[in-house]
């Protein structure tokens, strides 16, 4: 039997997983995959050992799911973008479980240099990429390799499918809450 806290994150994991799924139109109302073949499936992929490939793939994101009561964002930041190398991906974010809420509620964290590349790819100004997608920002010192920009799950969402819609016109976001004008 495994102990208690890696049950907790497993659990966050493919509840990260499957909320992530069903709201991206992936399953249907039974929880089973439309295509079980697509590759804009997400889910969570077999550990890797030394060289973990992350905890959930959301193509083109390699998700570190953490489910802990002090998240320290900054490393576990370095993680997912060490993972999202091993995996081949471009995109590494960190998602924090909140305490006694939602799963959309979860907290999506992504470096500075991340959060630049993946508004660089959609196209907005700096201005009108964090609004649509709800994103804050936490300057740490001088130290801009502490700095990270946080999102919610939901907006994570939204941001993604736009994202893929770059590679697959007519795949627009459509989720509710999503402003179609940038």
């Amino acid at each position: 039997m495994t102990n208690r806290n890696k049950r907790q994150g497993t659990a966050w994991e493919s509840m990260v997983r499957d909320y992530l799924n069903r709201v991206l139109g992936q399953m249907d109302e039974y929880g089973q995959f439309l295509d079980p073949f697509d590759g804009l499936n997400v889910r969570r992929p077999a550990q890797e050992g030394a060289r973990d490939v992350g905890d959930v793939h959301a193509v083109p994101f390699v998700i570190e799911a953490k489910d802990v009561k002090k998240p320290t964002v900054p490393s576990f930041l370095r993680q997912a973008e060490v993972e999202a190398r091993h995996a081949g991906f471009p995109y590494g974010v960190a998602v924090v479980k909140v305490r006694r809420a939602n799963v959309a509620r979860g907290r999506v964290h992504f470096t500075v240099r991340t959060w630049t590349r993946v508004r660089l790819a959609l196209g907005p100004s700096s201005r009108a990429f964090a609004d649509r997608y709800g994103f804050t920002f936490s300057l740490r010192g001088l130290d801009t390799g502490r700095w990270y920009a946080t999102t919610d799950l939901e907006q994570f969402a939204c941001l993604l499918r736009d994202l893929r819609a770059l590679r697959q016109p007519g795949r627009a976001c459509a989720l509710a809450g999503c402003d179609q004008g940038s």
